[in-house]
């Protein structure tokens, strides 16, 4: 009786670590469109976040008053 409980246990946290692990791929493969519609302007918000995730950086190039120290 134990034996049977340790192998659904077993079986129950496999299929759930499973089931974690496919979220991402099924996720990404159920869109057609991308998550942010480059379209259209970028939220207050996502500017805001720009900089610290690199996401919607709005970024021209280097600084040109910038010199790196030798």
């Amino acid at each position: 009786m134990p034996q049977l409980r340790n192998v659904l246990l077993a079986t129950g946290l496999g299929a759930f670590a499973a089931a974690g692990l496919a979220f991402p791929f099924i996720l990404a493969l159920s869109r057609n469109n991308p998550v942010i519609d480059p379209s259209k302007p970028l939220s207050p918000q996502a500017t805001f976040r720009g900089p610290y995730i690199n996401t919607g950086s709005r970024d021209i190039g280097p600084d040109p008053g910038h010199r790196v120290p030798k």
